[in-house]
């Protein structure tokens, strides 16, 4: 059954359970987590207790379980604020979670096999295909990439690693990271060719 588009809020959630490992399955553990992504709800459960008492619910903007396909979760979640962004609006997707729990796989994916290719290649691929049916309107893609990590902001493209970033507002821009490098891009080459090779958010 097709899901609706993620509802149109300032802010959204939205949850995605990886498969378990070869690891996890050669250990013998069991999956405690189910997920309804036509409800929104993801359920977890005590495996020291058969009760229906012991599963607590939680409900999000959208769910996506181990069964879902990069295309799938762009296509819904992803695709729709991008555009947004493209008609002039703010926006910003990160991953949030534990290491180990797929954030790199669905922010960045296989970019050599389409249907694996994650958030951000897609998102490129949809920026610069968007730019080119344009005939009237010209467009300013700026790429920069930055990691926030124990509240410390680091450039990933600044080549002295060590060196950390002030968040800074302007009454006219908003908020920014003061010195954080950009650069303008014309296709989607260019912007891979500026992406770094380990990042954890792309803004």
């Amino acid at each position: 059954m097709k899901k609706e588009p993620v509802k149109k809020e300032s802010v959204q959630v939205v949850v995605r359970c990886r498969p378990m490992n070869g690891k996890e399955i050669s250990e013998g553990h069991q999956r405690i987590v189910d997920l309804d992504p036509s409800r929104g709800a993801v359920e977890i459960r005590n495996p020291r207790e058969d009760s229906r008492e012991s599963i607590k619910t939680f409900t999000f903007d959208a769910v996506y379980d181990c069964n879902s396909k990069q295309q799938e979760l762009y296509d819904e979640t992803i695709r729709p604020l991008v555009s947004s962004v493209l008609d002039g609006f703010n926006g910003t997707i990160f991953a949030y979670g534990q290491t180990g729990t797929g954030k790199t796989y669905t922010m960045e994916g296989d970019k050599s096999d389409p249907e694996a290719k994650g958030i951000i290649p897609k998102s490129f691929d949809q920026i610069f295909s968007h730019i080119s049916r344009q005939e009237n309107m010209q467009y300013l893609v700026r790429a920069s990439y930055l990691e926030i990590y124990q509240e410390e902001i680091r450039d990933l493209l600044d080549r002295d690693p060590s060196k950390r970033h002030e968040l800074r507002e302007k009454p006219d821009t908003g908020v920014y990271v003061k010195d954080l490098q950009s650069f303008v891009c014309k296709s989607v080459k260019e912007i891979e060719q500026v992406s770094p090779c380990d990042f954890h958010c792309w803004l």
